[in-house]
């Protein structure tokens, strides 16, 4: 822990100054770090997924699906709906302070949005974001997005719902403070 962290807790916010905590539920008691007190009210933040559907896509089952799954884990998933364009969706993550993006997309425009997407998020400093995309993708253009354009990986048809909570559970939030 880092002095000036803020940390979420079940009554509002508990910040951290050194060893001394208060909140609204310890109603300004000074609570140590060791305090079972402070235990009870810190409370692990969930992991925020936005899903998105760019381009002109209009088939949403498979995003509806990993959204389901991703909240059945445990997530917090906000859904932005289908013909999303790269800046509508990188302001979205922006104004709900993402931890991960999920790219849904179907159209074989992977390759002109997608670039998009990620140099939108470098020039909003949101390079600790997570981005993680699925649909039907080659092998070689999910090399270069991964490679060349910073997508972390690339799902295609059969993936495993467990297996793609597993990847965000594992690399979300690594590099965010």
């Amino acid at each position: 822990m880092k002095i000036g962290s803020i940390f979420v807790t079940k009554s509002g916010v508990c910040y951290n100054y050194g060893a001394i905590y208060f909140d609204s539920y310890t109603a300004g008691r000074r609570l140590g770090p060791d305090s079972q007190a402070l235990r009870e009210v810190i409370v692990e933040r969930k992991i925020r997924v936005l899903v998105a559907k760019p381009g002109l896509d209009g088939h949403d089952r498979g995003a509806k699906v990993i959204a389901r799954a991703l909240r059945d884990a445990g997530m917090e998933v906000i859904y932005t709906g289908l013909q999303q364009s790269p800046q509508m969706i990188v302001e979205a993550a922006l104004q709900e302070d993402v931890d991960v993006i999920g790219i849904s997309i179907l159209s074989g425009a992977h390759m002109t949005l997608l670039p998009k997407v990620m140099n939108m998020l470098r020039a909003q400093q949101m390079d600790d974001v997570l981005v993680v995309v699925g649909g039907i993708i080659s092998d070689e253009d999910a090399a270069t997005l991964k490679s060349e354009h910073g997508v972390a990986a690339v799902f295609g048809p059969g993936s495993s719902t467990h297996t793609i909570v597993e990847f965000i559970q594992k690399h979300a939030g690594v590099g965010r403070d």
